[in-house]
C-alpha cells in the first residue's frame, strides 16, 4: 500500500509532507522542474515506504493511505500513479479534467 495526495493539494502545493519524506517520494518538490507549473504534488506510488509522515505534516489533509481514499477521492489513486509512470504531461490532465468534470 503507498500514501496519495489528492484534492485539497490542488492550487495549495504546501510542501511539508516532501520535507518530511524520507525516501524524496513527493514531487515535484521546490526547485524541481515542473514545480511552478504543477497544480498539484504526486506521491511516487513505486517509491513511497508508507511511513505515514507525510499525512501528519499536511496541513490541508490532502494526504492518505490508498487503502483509506474515500469515495469522491479515488481518482486521485490514478492521478498518482499516471503522474509517475505516464508522464507530468499525462498526469496535469488528469488533474485538469478531474477540475473540468467538478464544475
Amino acid at each position: 500500500m503507498a500514501y496519495i495526495i489528492s484534492e485539497p493539494c490542488i492550487g495549495t502545493k504546501d510542501t511539508s509532507c516532501a520535507d518530511v519524506c524520507p525516501v524524496d517520494c513527493i514531487h515535484p518538490a521546490p526547485g524541481e522542474e515542473h514545480f511552478q507549473q504543477a497544480t498539484m504534488l504526486y506521491i511516487d506510488p513505486a517509491e513511497c515506504i508508507d511511513c505515514d509522515a507525510c499525512v501528519e505534516a499536511c496541513p490541508v489533509d490532502a494526504t492518505m493511505a490508498e487503502d483509506d481514499v474515500p469515495a469522491q477521492f479515488e481518482i486521485f489513486r490514478e492521478i498518482n500513479r499516471v503522474y509517475f509512470e505516464d508522464g507530468v504531461e499525462a498526469g496535469e490532465k488528469m488533474v485538469a479534467e478531474f477540475l473540468a468534470a467538478k464544475g
